[in-house]
């Protein structure tokens, strides 16, 4: 008899578990799909080169600097981050690559990286091109350094 009754228990608790369930996976089923939104793209809000960076800010903005100089600093201010990725630094000496490197962006309204290069009295006309992981160029700064 008991074991007649516990099989009736579980019967019920299952039937009552089952009614409460269908209900809610129906009213899932039934909401409509939303729009997929558009895809934002990650843009590089503001680009310099300079002697530094301090305080997350760049210092010693210049398109031309002297022989002296030890390092130039490429800073981005990249804005509409959709998601976490890279952004590659291409270092460039009158056309030739002399350098390439890769730095997190994070997802977020707002994310400020940069990356420097030793120059020691390299001169000529030199580029940075800053690009997605996929290769398109998203900016290209050119300085001199005499």
């Amino acid at each position: 008899m008991k074991k007649q009754s516990a099989e009736a228990i579980a019967v019920v608790v299952v039937v009552f578990f089952s009614g409460m369930f269908l209900p809610v996976m129906a009213q899932e089923k039934a909401k409509p799909e939303a729009a997929p939104k558009e895809a934002t793209v990650l843009t590089i809000a503001r680009a310099v080169v300079g002697t530094g960076v301090e305080n997350s800010e760049p210092v010693g903005a210049a398109e031309k600097f002297p022989a002296s100089t030890e390092k130039v600093y490429c800073f981005i201010e990249a804005t509409n981050v959709p998601k976490d990725t890279e952004v590659a630094f291409a270092w460039f000496l009158g056309g030739k690559e002399l350098l390439k490197i890769n730095l997190p962006v994070k997802m977020g309204p707002r994310w400020r990286t940069y990356a420097y290069k030793n120059i020691n009295g390299m001169k000529g006309d030199w580029k940075v091109e800053i690009k997605d992981p996929e290769g398109k160029l998203l900016k290209d700064l050119n300085f001199k350094v005499e």
